[in-house]
């Protein structure tokens, strides 16, 4: 039987290759929100995340959101982006 290929993503915070279904979708969609995707089937540009605050943590120190998606993020978002991991985290 033939083996399915897993789809591999990298987290922005830890730079690690990891499967999809692993890690969270942060998309941009066309009017500038973003927002996270834990279905991974939003319309948008996608950056991918590990589920936990630290890489979160690194993403946010190093403005990988800001590069990733090519547009400023405010700290609101981040606000928001971070209540929602925390919810997922179970922290």
């Amino acid at each position: 039987m033939k083996q399915r290929k897993i789809p591999l993503r990298m987290c922005i915070g830890c730079q690690e290759m990891k499967p999809k279904k692993e890690l969270m979708r942060v998309v941009k969609n066309k009017e500038n929100e973003i927002s996270l995707d834990p279905i991974g089937k939003k319309p948008g540009r996608g950056a991918y995340i590990c589920n936990s605050l630290s890489c979160f943590e690194k993403a946010k120190k190093g403005k990988k959101l800001e590069r990733a998606f090519e547009a400023a993020i405010s700290e609101e978002v981040y606000n928001q982006l971070r209540d929602q991991l925390e919810g997922l985290d179970g922290s």
